[in-house]
């Protein structure tokens, strides 16, 4: 099936719907009601390109069309959080909530033009590594490489890529200290 140029089997196309008509409602995967956690983990088993084990998806997690996603084992979406639908997420990776990766930027290189008019940047995959944890609130510029065993602190607005193992938080982003 093909909608907006995006090529998609059937059987993504019925779990987006179900997951964006109903699963997305749910409530938090940790409550009294666990369901919603476990059908959005089985919707997601069809929307994405690759998810692993012990997934997480929260409930108003936001992705797109999920069709480049990968999401590794024991990793999870936080709540009401918004990620384009080419990030990469490795294995054991904790996204707190209302998390924002943007994928691509307004252009604003001539001053001739209204920056309305100017269209938009190409889009930029993001790319997060193993063993991160992302806090509360972190917005990400598009494009970013968050490294093996980092943290993002809460409110940070990922502006720049940091080394493995970094502390880093602010707006915009500042390495705190290594882990190691």
């Amino acid at each position: 099936m093909n909608i907006k140029g995006i090529e998609l089997k059937a059987s993504a196309v019925i779990a987006l719907i179900l997951y964006y008509g109903v699963a997305y409602y749910l409530p938090n995967s940790h409550g009294v009601f666990k369901f919603g956690g476990r059908l959005r983990r089985f919707l997601c088993k069809y929307i994405f390109k690759e998810m692993g084990n012990n997934v997480n998806i929260e409930r108003r997690a936001n992705f797109g069309s999920g069709r480049n996603i990968v999401i590794g084992n024991n990793s999870g979406l936080g709540i009401n959080c918004t990620i384009p639908s080419n990030t990469k997420i490795g294995n054991d990776v904790m996204m707190g909530p209302n998390c924002y990766i943007l994928a691509g930027n307004h252009t604003i290189t001539s001053t001739e033009i209204p920056m309305i008019q100017q269209g938009m940047s190409e889009t930029k995959q993001t790319i997060i590594d193993d063993d991160v944890w992302i806090g509360r609130n972190v917005t990400m510029t598009p494009g970013r490489h968050i490294s093996k065993g980092s943290i993002i602190g809460a409110c940070c607005v990922l502006t720049k890529d940091f080394p493995e193992y970094s502390i880093v938080g602010g707006n915009p982003s500042r390495l705190i200290r290594l882990r190691k």
